[in-house]
Order: structure tokens, then C-alpha cells, then sequence
């Protein structure tokens, strides 16, 4: 049932990874520049900027996991307890 969006109920136009094709065409025009961003890289931490530091660590050594810090400002969890089998004496 249709509720008057666009595009409702489908993908949207352009959505979604672009075909292989294209990334390798992107590839292949920015290969002439891989010297020279090679340089730049270098010369960026060499210059002790931390944004080409961070990512040369970033590809050297991995991104760092995503930590979620999931505080309670000091109230309690009313967390309820589940059982998935019959405690007692009953069948």
C-alpha cells in the first residue's frame, strides 16, 4: 500500500553500491597522482599534521574499534528476567 511517498516501497534511484566498472575507471584516472600523494602524505607527517598521521595509521595498523560508553547516571536497570524453561515442581 502506497502512502504517497516518492519512490515508496524501491530502492531509490542511485542507491547502493556504484558497479565495479566505475570504480576501476576512477582508479585508473587517479594512478598518475600516486607519487604525488604519496609525497604529500609523507610530507604531512613529516610536518607533524595529525590528520595525515592519523591516516597513515589508519591504513598502516587498521581504524580503531568503535567503543559505545552505555552509562545509567546512577539509576537502576529494571532489566526483567526471562526464564526459557519451567522452575517449578509443575508440568
Amino acid at each position: 500500500m502506497e502512502d504517497g511517498r516518492k519512490n515508496n516501497g524501491g530502492a531509490r534511484v542511485g542507491a547502493g553500491r556504484k558497479p565495479k566498472s566505475e570504480e576501476q575507471k576512477l582508479i585508473d584516472l587517479l594512478s598518475p597522482y600516486d607519487d604525488l600523494a604519496r609525497e604529500c602524505m609523507v610530507k604531512g607527517i613529516e610536518e607533524g599534521d595529525y590528520r595525515f598521521w592519523n591516516k597513515f595509521m589508519e591504513y598502516r595498523y587498521g581504524k580503531p574499534k568503535d567503543r559505545v560508553d552505555v552509562t545509567t547516571n546512577d539509576e537502576s536497570l529494571n532489566i526483567p528476567n526471562i526464564n526459557f524453561f519451567r522452575t517449578d515442581e509443575r508440568n
